[in-house]
C-alpha cells in the first residue's frame, strides 16, 4: 500500500497549479477510502514544486496595489489572494506528509479536508479572475509565503503555532473588510467567493489550535505559553491589531494567546 507520505511527495512536486489542485482533493480522496498507509517513510521536499509564472519577488519589490474598487484594482486584490491560496495546498500537504506519524489518524482526516478545501478555494478564485479577463499568473506574487514553513520544518508544533494560528488567523481579521470593499463597488460574486473563504478558514484555524493543543498535552507543556514563546522565536514579523476577536474565539484561538503579544 502506498504510504501517506509518498502521496504527499507527489502533490508537493506538481508544480501546475490546476494538477496539483486535483492532486491534493484526490490525496484527500484516497486517505478517506483507506488507500494510503498511515506512515511518513520519505522525507518532503525542502521546496514545493512551482509554475514559472507568476513570478515571484521579494515584498519590497512587489508593486503596490491601488486601493479604491477598480477592476485593476479587483483582479491584483484576487490574483494576490489566489497565490496565498495556492501555496496554502502545498502548507497543508506539506504538514501531513512531514509530521502525520505523530499524530492519530483525526489528524490526517482535519489537514487533509484543508488541503481540498485550499484546493477548492484556489480554483474559485482563478475561475473569478478569468471571468475578469485574467488568470492567476498573469501578475508577480508574494515570494515569501513559503517562508513559515521552511522556518518550521524541524518541528510539528513549531508549524504549527505559526502556520494555522498565526498567518491564518490573520485572514480572519482582515477578509471581512474586503468582502466589504468588494461589495461596495458591487462585485458581489468576488465577495461571495471571499465569504465562503472565511468560514472554512475559521475552521482551519481551529484545526490548527486543536492540534496544538494536543500536542501540547502530549508534551506536558501549557498551550497558550508555549504558543507565545514559539511566536516570539519562530515568527519574522509582529502581531498587529485589529483583531477578529469574534473569528479568532470561533477558532479557539482566545485573546489569552495573542493579547500579550500584540504589538
Amino acid at each position: 500500500m502506498t504510504s501517506l507520505a509518498k502521496a504527499a511527495r507527489e502533490v508537493l512536486l506538481t508544480p501546475d497549479p490546476p494538477a496539483k489542485r486535483r492532486a491534493a482533493r484526490a490525496l484527500a480522496r484516497a486517505w478517506r477510502r483507506g488507500e494510503l498507509d498511515h506512515r511518513c517513510d520519505i522525507t518532503m521536499p525542502e521546496q514545493p514544486a512551482w509554475p514559472a509564472a507568476p513570478e515571484l519577488l521579494l515584498p519590497s519589490q512587489m508593486p503596490r496595489r491601488r486601493k479604491g474598487g477598480s477592476e485593476r484594482g479587483r483582479i491584483a486584490m484576487l490574483h494576490a489572494l489566489a497565490h496565498i491560496e495556492f501555496v496554502a495546498i502545498d502548507l497543508a500537504v506539506d504538514l501531513v506528509g512531514r509530521f502525520g506519524e505523530q499524530f492519530p489518524r483525526a489528524f490526517i482526516d482535519d489537514w487533509l479536508d484543508v488541503a481540498a478545501d485550499e484546493a477548492m478555494h484556489f480554483a474559485l478564485l482563478d475561475r473569478r479572475l478569468r471571468a475578469l479577463g485574467s488568470h492567476y499568473g498573469a501578475l508577480p506574487a508574494h515570494a515569501g509565503l513559503w517562508e513559515a514553513a521552511a522556518a518550521t520544518s524541524d518541528d510539528a508544533l513549531a508549524r504549527l503555532a505559526i502556520v494555522p494560528m498565526v498567518l491564518e488567523a490573520r485572514g480572519l481579521d482582515v477578509t471581512p473588510a474586503t468582502v466589504e470593499r468588494f461589495r461596495a463597488v458591487g462585485d458581489e460574486a468576488s465577495a461571495r467567493i471571499l465569504s465562503r473563504i472565511y468560514k472554512d478558514e475559521i475552521r482551519h484555524v481551529r484545526a490548527g489550535t486543536v492540534w496544538f493543543g494536543w500536542m501540547c498535552d502530549e508534551r506536558g507543556f501549557n498551550a497558550v505559553e508555549t504558543w507565545q514563546s514559539l511566536v516570539k522565536s519562530r515568527f519574522r514579523g509582529n502581531l498587529k491589531p485589529p483583531f477578529n476577536d469574534s473569528a479568532r474565539r470561533d477558532a479557539g484561538l482566545t485573546q489569552e494567546y495573542y493579547a500579550v503579544v500584540a504589538s
